[in-house]
């Protein structure tokens, strides 16, 4: 069973959905605002958030902000806004997915699950396995992946789970070119609706440029001229092993 928070003051649509994602084994608690949606992350334990954008009061984007600072739950944000633009803000602040509206239900199932692949090897509902101590070292750089921590120089660094994720990537190939589109569909796996032939989210691509910039300031000695992580003009990033 999936533990689902959906933050949203659309009544007819959280009915919709409650009743849809039950019957596919997803328990969904609702609330109508972001306070609500923070109160009830911090009582409760849930698997993934379903985050609506335009709330009353304190908007999805802000409300967001706010469980990146406290808690490392997957965020899917819900929007009436399907600019690209928005969709960048979104995974740039943390979310790990972005669904405009209007939306079928049973994408934002395919995106769920998918998101929760990425968290948890199998997904939600898998049975517990002992986690894999895969640790990766380049530099500097310390990655220990079944914790998910990120030290340089021996010094643990914050990262959002996006920017996580594309480090992870560009570690485990360190000293090869990642191409763009690589690393936006390893960092982003395709909706399992694939009647649309997608590979990637192109909006993912374009949101790659500010989320390597973020770990720049985050991971480089001076962020305006990287030594870690460096492009490859036209084609993708790399990141640098020592010599």
């Amino acid at each position: 069973m999936i533990r689902a928070l959906l933050v949203d003051d659309d009544l007819d649509l959280a009915r919709l959905l409650i009743d849809y994602l039950a019957s596919h084994e997803v328990e969904v608690t609702h609330v109508v605002d972001g306070p609500r949606g923070l109160a009830a992350l911090t009582a409760g334990a849930f698997d993934v958030v379903l985050l609506d954008v335009m709330l009353p009061g304190i908007d999805g984007f802000e409300v967001c902000r706010r469980i990146r600072a406290a808690h490392d739950v997957p965020v899917v944000m819900l929007t009436a806004r399907g600019d690209d633009t928005d969709r960048i803000v979104g995974l740039e602040i943390g979310a790990d997915d972005y669904v405009p509206k209007p939306f079928n239900p049973r994408e934002l199932l395919a995106r769920v699950r998918a998101v929760l692949r990425r968290a948890r090897p199998g997904g939600a509902d898998a049975p517990a396995r002992p986690p894999v101590r895969e640790k990766i070292t380049v530099g500097p750089l310390e990655i220990d992946h079944a914790a998910r921590v990120v030290k340089r120089d021996g010094v643990e660094v914050s990262l959002t789970s996006f920017e996580y994720r594309i480090l992870v990537v560009l570690a485990r190939r360190a000293g090869e070119t990642v191409t763009r589109e690589e690393l936006a569909s390893e960092v982003r796996e395709p909706v399992e609706v694939k009647a649309k032939g997608q590979v990637y989210d192109p909006s993912v691509d374009r949101s790659l440029d500010v989320h390597v910039s973020r770990l720049r300031q985050k991971l480089e000695e001076d962020p305006k001229e990287p030594r870690l992580i460096k492009t490859v003009r036209g084609v993708g990033y790399v990141l640098s092993r020592p010599a």
